[in-house]
């Protein structure tokens, strides 16, 4: 029975993202979805001797509503120097800076990106990559979009040939699980809670970091603090 899941992109994203698309069998990346201000599109956080910080990607915002993720364009290339320049200060002493900084750091420096959608992409699919995650990744646009909340996860889910559906917690506050039962679709309800906490550099543990923080820390070992990635 395919297992599928359909999340919008974000920069870096935090472990949570990465056990959801390791526990389905293909990840739909729904960025046909109107661009947010001040969300996890186009940021994310990470722990520095200052304590937490954002990391934030900037982008071209034209209007207050109607712009799409998916059109959604970074300004400048100036931002990937000082992303790494960040992340090696506060995580050069960390136990696998060398193994995570020869794949990552040629994805700062060595390409460019003009959206944000492609940038995401990147980056969670290298990542997927290094944790061993070989779930298909797609776009929301590779399949038919009709209108309606649910409406449009349904078909999605159908088009992909998924018979269950996991989504984020999240989600409970709008989707019509009747809608998901109608078409012969299992809706079950990913659980974020009761992740253990791992060896964390600067003081106090944080769980809703950036995964980067879990992969300088633990290495591949970082598998062992999710559920649903292969150890």
């Amino acid at each position: 029975m395919k297992k599928v899941a359909i999340l919008q992109s974000n920069y870096i994203p935090w472990k949570g993202y990465f056990d959801l698309i390791a526990a389905v069998d293909e990840f739909i990346i729904y960025d046909d979805m109107q661009y947010t201000r001040r969300d996890w599109r186009n940021r994310n956080q990470i722990k520095t001797p200052q304590g937490v910080q954002w990391l934030t990607v900037p982008v071209l915002v034209k209007g207050k509503y109607h712009q799409k993720i998916r059109d959604t364009e970074i300004v400048g290339t100036d931002w990937a120097a000082t992303h790494w320049t960040t992340l090696y200060q506060s995580y050069k002493k960390s136990p696998h800076f060398d193994e995570i900084a020869s794949w990552l750091e040629p994805l700062y420096r060595e390409q460019t990106y003009t959206h944000i959608s492609d940038l995401n992409r990147k980056f969670i699919e290298q990542i997927c990559m290094y944790l061993g995650i070989n779930t298909k990744i797609s776009n929301c646009w590779d399949y038919p979009l009709t209108e309606g909340k649910t409406e449009r996860l349904v078909n999605l889910c159908t088009s992909a040939g998924g018979r269950e559906y996991i989504s984020g917690p999240s989600a409970k506050n709008y989707i019509d699980e009747q809608l998901f039962l109608d078409a012969g679709i299992k809706l079950t309800w990913f659980d974020y809670v009761g992740y253990p906490p791992y060896p964390q550099l600067w003081g106090d543990f944080t769980h809703g970091v950036t995964i980067l923080d879990l992969l300088f820390n633990c290495g591949s070992n970082g598998r062992h603090y999710m559920r649903h990635v292969a150890t």
